[in-house]
């Protein structure tokens, strides 16, 4: 009865010591375990706990002492088991702590274990993931910590699969550009016998180190690891098709995307795929033949996609499909089939996603409602504007001026930068100092939407159209009582938006016929700038082997832009012009873009020499500084420049530009009329010919274009950005009244 009686109490003393533990009451705890020893000195986990306080306790010597001593006194065939035992002592202490977020502590503990037991991966792995928390990690933590030489020599090592999981996600979340972070990935890899948890984990890392970090070479080295495991993945390959593309690897990013494409089933799979391998083609520049194959059998799967809907087939649809439409703009002057599709294609997706959003789609609309009722006397319009391009991007340059001349005391202005650059880039930076309403977002479309909801915008401005699948679905969802689209591309077709900013010619007469959008016309001009930063120029024409008195002709454009037809306009200009010469400039495959210019000059009777192909400037503003090279500028069919054209504008030098039918043939028309020059501006094929050459061969007209454009600076509504903020404003003020007039 004595026996049992001290027993429960040695029990009770076991219960109340481990509870001033918890309690973080480390002297009465150390005091409880120093009588336990005394009473039951054989227990060794009297000696592991005492050890224990005092390491909380700050007291590390007297923790090791403690614990060395007792180890000491092991029988040699019992030592491995009074190891294991402190181990596991110290292992759920360091779990407890990490769950309390006490990580230092939780880390301090794992060092003592690491000290018993210096290749325990799990711990070491812990470790890893508690200075990840601690935000002290650096990438010699791993090869210090001993993790990656363990993965390298050791065989069947026993792994918590699930911890080693949340250690790789971190690291691609903290260090994804650190060669350490790769390393391990690529050895544990084998470890992992579900597929679809790693892929989880790597896919949308993937994604951010691709476009947020502007890395798509260490995006497409992780997915190729993933390849190792699932080789026929299809969205897999399709995502590296793109990083490789993105890195300039065309050729490899064409092959890669043609596999994925091979392995699609769906008809939804089949369009995103054959848009993948357009993509690589177009950017790679030269492959027409394929090209023109390849956008025809995307517009008949489209027409099918159209015509043959079904439940099963609704599933699957997104507005990913949307933005693989955007090149055959690249290949075909031809707005009436385009915006067929476009316009059936969204209004289908669009009732997809209102589908998808359920209540929260019906929430938007009540909303809106309850804003038509109620906000006649509102006093400042809340004006959101959503894109991914407020940063180093055309629409970035192009944008600011409109942003810059805001009226505060008439509108409060937002702006949703969507899938926000972590890089450092002064034109976002600037863009966020311009409002005290900046939101970084990242690439959920649903979180967006109700971030735009919950800041009650009246008016949301997209100007991504369908150039980015997340901002056409946030309009979808409508989360603004009015939505429009301005600037980035041509519209996008999605009903839930209402206008389409244009002026009175950058679309034709007629073209109220194919949009779904009502099209707002603006007096003058859909875009203007008040100017540009201009570099010191690099580039002369002694660096070229080209006389001082050539004539030079320019185009400065992706390879995305390299019609076959206007190149050979290009090339019967120079064949026409004695003593001239054709500079070439823009991202495109080398090889395959030489080989493009070179055959169609042999056909047209122009030799090779006669062509300089440039790289690409370190900025922006040296490019511009550049431009200056040359005496004329030729734009490129059916798909214009935009912020080229302005930049060629800017720079008072003559531009040669073929007026289409569609918004993206006609970009150059309206800056030019809105520059105040007629000259150079071709309404026929021949026409285009007719001015490159007139410019070419007198030098006179060129100067006085070059005149009339620089004293433009002053007076055209194309470098008024303070003007055309007040009509974008105005037409703001319009729309509203209109839209709470409407019964």
């Amino acid at each position: 009865m004595n026996h049992q009686s001290s027993l429960s109490e040695m029990l009770n003393y076991q219960e109340q010591a481990f509870q001033y533990l918890v309690e973080n009451q480390y002297t009465k705890a150390a005091s409880l375990y120093e009588q336990l020893i005394n009473t039951e000195p054989e227990v060794s986990s009297h000696y592991w706990y005492l050890g224990l306080v005092l390491l909380l306790q700050g007291e590390e010597s007297e923790a090791q002492m403690t614990w060395l001593l007792r180890i000491g006194k092991a029988p040699l065939e019992e030592v491995d088991l009074w190891t294991i035992e402190l181990i596991q002592i110290l292992q759920i202490e360091a779990t407890r702590q990490e769950t309390l977020a006490n990580y230092s502590v939780a880390w301090a503990i794992r060092q003592y274990i690491k000290q018993i037991n210096p290749n325990e991966v799990n711990n070491l792995l812990n470790i890893l993931k508690l200075q990840i928390k601690l935000e002290n990690f650096t990438d010699d933590d791993l090869s210090d910590l001993g993790i990656i030489e363990i993965f390298k020599t050791e065989q069947d090592i026993e792994l918590d699969c699930q911890l080693l999981l949340q250690v790789v996600q971190e690291l691609l979340e903290s260090a994804p550009l650190e060669p350490g972070t790769l390393e391990l990935l690529e050895l544990c890899l084998p470890y992992f016998s579900d597929n679809q948890s790693i892929l989880n984990i790597l896919l949308p890392a993937s994604m951010k180190i691709a476009y947020n970090l502007k890395q798509p070479h260490i995006a497409a080295d992780i997915l190729e690891f993933y390849l190792r495991l699932d080789a026929e993945n299809r969205e897999v390959l399709l995502c590296l098709a793109a990083f490789y593309q993105n890195s300039g690897n065309y050729l490899k990013g064409i092959k890669t995307a043609k596999i994925g494409y091979s392995l699609a089933e769906k008809l939804t799979d089949k369009i995103f795929g054959i848009f993948v391998i357009l993509r690589g083609l177009l950017s790679a520049g030269g492959y027409w033949e394929e090209v023109k194959s390849a956008c025809q059998d995307l517009e008949n799967l489209m027409l099918t996609l159209i015509d043959n809907q079904s439940l099963a087939l609704f599933e699957e649809l997104s507005f990913r499909l949307i933005t693989s439409f955007f090149c055959v703009t690249h290949v075909k002057d031809d707005p009436a089939i385009v915006r067929h599709i476009l316009n059936k294609l969204s209004q289908i997706i669009e009732v997809h996603t209102q589908s998808k959003a359920g209540d929260t789609s019906k929430r938007y609309y009540q909303q809106n409602l309850k804003v038509k009722k109620t906000k006649k006397t509102q006093k400042k319009l809340r004006i959101g504007y959503l894109s991914h391009c407020l940063r180093r991007h055309s629409v970035g340059w192009l944008a600011r001026w409109l942003i810059q001349h805001h009226k505060q005391e008439k509108f409060e202005v937002y702006l949703y930068f969507v899938n926000y650059n972590l890089l450092e880039d002064h034109l976002q930076n600037w863009y966020e100092n311009q409002t005290l309403y900046s939101r970084r977002l990242g690439t959920n479309s649903w979180d967006i939407a109700e971030q735009i909801h919950q800041d009650e915008i009246d008016i949301l401005i997209d100007l991504d159209s369908v150039t980015l699948d997340i901002t056409c679905e946030v309009m979808a969802l409508k989360p603004a009582p009015l939505q429009l689209t301005w600037l980035g591309w041509d519209a996008s077709g999605i009903p839930n938006i209402d206008y389409f900013i244009a002026d009175p010619y950058v679309l034709p007469d007629l073209a109220q016929n194919y949009y779904t959008e009502k099209i707002w016309r603006l007096p003058h001009t859909y875009i203007a700038v008040d100017g540009f930063e201009i570099g010191v120029p690099n580039l002369r024409r002694t660096d070229l082997e080209i006389p001082n008195d050539a004539v030079v002709y320019l185009s400065a454009q992706r390879g995305y832009k390299r019609h076959p037809e206007t190149t050979r306009w290009q090339m019967k200009i120079i064949k026409e012009v004695p003593n001239s010469y054709f500079l070439i400039k823009g991202d495109a495959e080398e090889e395959a873009i030489r080989e493009f210019f070179y055959t169609i000059a042999a056909a047209e009777g122009v030799e090779s020499d006669r062509l300089r192909f440039l790289p690409l400037d370190l900025t922006e503003a040296i490019h511009r500084a550049n431009l200056a090279i040359a005496d004329i500028v030729l734009d490129t069919y059916p798909y214009n420049g935009a912020t080229t054209t302005l930049e060629t504008l800017w720079m008072g030098i003559p531009l040669v530009t073929r007026v289409g039918e569609q918004f993206a043939a006609r970009n150059s028309y309206t800056m030019m009329i809105n520059a105040g020059i007629t000259e150079g501006i071709a309404w026929t094929d021949e026409e285009y010919i007719e001015w490159g050459v007139r410019l070419g061969k007198n030098e006179a007209l060129r100067q006085q274009v070059a005149w009339k454009l620089k004293s433009s600076r002053q007076t055209a509504p194309l470098w008024n950005g303070k003007q055309f903020t007040q009509e974008m404003e105005k037409a703001y003020e319009q729309m509203w009244h209109k839209y709470i007039e409407d019964k």
